[in-house]
């Protein structure tokens, strides 16, 4: 816009002109924005960690203590049967990303049998660079991306969040174990964009004693930054993905002993707080209408850190690392004013995958050409609340698991986790012992797989009698969707088979201004072995 100036003696008149003028370049700029972000509104995924299905109040957690998340689906869309991709962190966040089941983008072993893998330090392997994800194509379409939070898709530089599409990070690779020697395994790190800015435990403090540390506040505190930032008519999209909620569980001073569950409720409170601030921000900036927000977990609530440092799955069947509903349901709300009415309950089947192609719809981009996507297009369920037939697969490593086709899943193997491991203490079902389903050893059910109604039996307890004509009907029907799955589905190359100490965070970019840089031990790779 060109604003000319009158060559006057009046002025007054002037004046007004020139105010005039910066009125029409402010209302050209806000118009430019508010049709861009019309047609491309922002996008927040919130995704926490090991965050069950049962710990939210509006899904009947008794305590009632996520009122700004209860909120949030009062003012939006609840779907109460929603899922991860793989019951364990690395290769769920990978298929959130990609849209991708983790057998297609490499986030499995082929070491042992339907073992579930991740990205430890040691691991060698990452997000694979032919994939495609969320924040490669929203650039596409102008977006500004930002991850805040754990990565956790390989920690070599080849695969960190900058080479895959996010301009900003703050966050870490890897979880917040710890604390180490940085003599046989090295601290954590974390990253302010392409450098470390110190490790846990070390700079970023948490306390395992007390369970004390700021980190969800100075995760929330970036993201309102980040949120306030984007002032052009440029669209964002941020990828909030604390962890808080996996053990060990933290919280800040603000909200510790608060909860009447102990530390892992403080920490549900303080990322609820957190939740309040984003969308009362959101509607501060008057951006809300413009903003796409969808919060869910990257698996079930682990059971084998319950109580104290664990979450509840409701209803359902065992946790985290398992293909039971509880380690594979999760909880999830979409939230967008004027755009999602509120108060609506989803009975559609969704993943996380749908986060990918959703978010491209959104966006006004297509899935590339020729490429394999698992995941689908939320978006008619967002405006009519529509439901759209589609299966859930659960994948445990390397094997189809169980399939789900409306409200029947069939189990074509089940084991919760090894007798080995059952008498070190660790167990994925405690005190949900199911004969025949919840077994200790691999079991193969293809030539009669146990059969579950999901709406009579969401524990999964009452396998339905294989002579009944409802079983052998509700077969024949999944049976087909696998052997469709089956014979197009193309295994990407595993990841997660190999492992070697040398690569280890021993010295991220940045260590050297810090002082912090380790020297690696030789390099000696081996299989990695993965719980069983």
């Amino acid at each position: 816009m060109t604003c000319f100036r009158l060559h006057t003696s009046d002025a007054m008149a002037l004046l007004y002109l020139e105010s005039f003028c910066v009125f029409l370049i402010l209302l050209s700029s806000c118009s430019s924005r508010l049709i861009q972000n019309a047609s491309t509104p922002n996008i927040i995924i919130m995704l926490m960690d090991d965050m069950g299905w049962g710990d939210l109040g509006v899904f009947g957690q008794p305590s009632k203590e996520t009122p700004n998340l209860d909120q949030m689906a009062a003012e939006g869309m609840l779907f109460p049967s929603f899922y991860t991709a793989n019951p364990l962190c690395s290769p769920s966040r990978a298929a959130l990303l990609t849209g991708r089941l983790p057998i297609r983008n490499g986030f499995y072993t082929t070491n042992a049998h339907a073992r579930n893998g991740y990205t430890p330090q040691e691991i060698m392997g990452g997000i694979p660079e032919n994939e495609i994800l969320i924040p490669e194509m929203l650039k596409k379409a102008g977006y500004v991306n930002k991850i805040i939070g754990k990565w956790h898709l390989g920690h070599q530089p080849q695969f960190l969040p900058l080479r895959h599409g996010f301009d900003e990070w703050f966050g870490s690779p890897n979880c917040h174990f710890g604390p180490y020697n940085n003599t046989f395994k090295p601290n954590i790190p974390v990253y302010n964009n392409s450098q470390m800015v110190g490790r846990y435990y070390e700079d970023f403090k948490i306390d395992l004693k007390d369970g004390k540390s700021n980190l969800t506040q100075i995760y929330l505190e970036e993201a309102l930054s980040f949120i306030r930032r984007q002032s052009d008519p440029k669209p964002f999209f941020l990828y909030w993905a604390i962890d808080s909620t996996h053990a060990p569980v933290y919280s800040s001073e603000l909200f510790h002993g608060k909860s009447k569950r102990g530390r892992y409720g403080d920490a549900v409170m303080e990322i609820d707080y957190s939740v309040g601030k984003i969308l009362q921000e959101l509607k501060s900036l008057g951006i809300a209408e413009n903003t796409f927000v969808f919060f869910t977990s990257d698996n079930g609530a682990a059971l084998i850190s319950a109580p104290k440092q664990g979450g509840s799955n409701g209803p359902f069947l065992c946790g985290k690392q398992t293909t039971f509903e509880g380690g594979m349901r999760v909880p999830a709300i979409a939230w967008w004013p004027e755009h999602i009415k509120p108060g609506q309950v989803s009975y559609q089947l969704g993943n996380v995958m749908d986060l990918f192609t959703t978010s491209l719809s959104l966006a006004g981009l297509e899935v590339p050409k020729d490429w394999i996507v698992d995941g689908i297009d939320l978006t008619p369920t967002f405006k009519t609340n529509t439901v759209i037939e589609r299966p859930i697969f659960y994948y445990r490593g390397n094997e189809l698991m169980a399939v789900r086709v409306g409200m029947y899943k069939a189990h074509y193997w089940t084991w919760s986790n090894s007798w080995e491991e059952l008498q070190m203490g660790i167990d994925f079902c405690p005190g949900q012992n199911v004969t025949g389903v919840t077994t200790h050893t691999q079991e193969e059910h293809s030539m009669q797989p146990l059969l579950f109604h999901l709406g009579q039996d969401p524990g999964e307890k009452y396998p339905l009698s294989v002579l009944t004509s409802e079983y052998q009907k509700e077969l024949v029907r999944i049976s087909s969707v696998v052997e469709q799955h089956r014979k197009y589905l193309i295994p990407g190359l595993p990841q997660l088979n190999m492992c070697d100490r040398a690569v280890m965070n021993w010295a991220p970019p940045g260590c050297e201004a810090l002082g912090k840089c380790l020297t690696p031990p030789k390099s000696e790779p081996w299989k990695c072995v993965w719980p069983h």
